[in-house]
């Protein structure tokens, strides 16, 4: 089967089994391997990339049902060279230890300054009408994005301030 992705913004044309996941796909068949199969079941958040501008686990996406979309991965995010607000508060916050969920990390966070800065309310908010990055929130928006070496207030720290160099 064929499927046209646009991943960072560089459009591929894919030749692939309908049942291949497009978790598989950007790692096997595109050489991204920044997105990271944790679990495989979409209950760990590694493999978080964004699609259309939403987050999503890519192990539980068919790449055959996405023919068209957008997607980045977090080497659409930043490169060593110039590295992203996310990308360097994590560096400066210790926002990882093993840094095997960073990259699912790095772009749940980006999709939440988005939600957030867009008013979308989440579980925690206050009201349905402004949502604001407290802990709280923070918790709650990144609650599927699990971390093994328990790192969670140091990426928290790392989301904070990567939010005050965007404003």
């Amino acid at each position: 089967m064929k499927t046209t992705l646009t991943v960072n913004a560089r459009e591929y044309d894919v030749d692939h089994d309908p049942r291949r996941t497009l978790l598989d796909t950007l790692r096997d068949d595109l050489g991204l391997p920044g997105t990271k199969k944790g679990c495989d079941h979409g209950q760990c958040g590694a493999c978080t990339v964004l699609l259309n501008g939403e987050r999503v686990n890519s192990c539980l996406c068919l790449t055959a049902m996405h023919d068209g979309d957008e997607i980045t991965t977090i080497e659409g995010i930043g490169s060593p060279d110039k590295l992203s607000a996310l990308q360097e508060a994590f560096v400066k916050h210790d926002g990882y230890q093993c840094g095997y969920c960073t990259p699912g990390q790095i772009m749940s966070a980006t999709a939440m300054l988005k939600e957030i800065s867009d008013g979308a309310p989440s579980y925690v908010s206050d009201d349905l009408q402004t949502a604001s990055l407290s802990d709280a929130e923070m918790a709650e928006r990144m609650s599927g994005n699990l971390c093994r070496c328990s790192a969670y207030p140091l990426i928290r720290e790392a989301i904070a301030m990567a939010s005050e160099v965007k404003k």
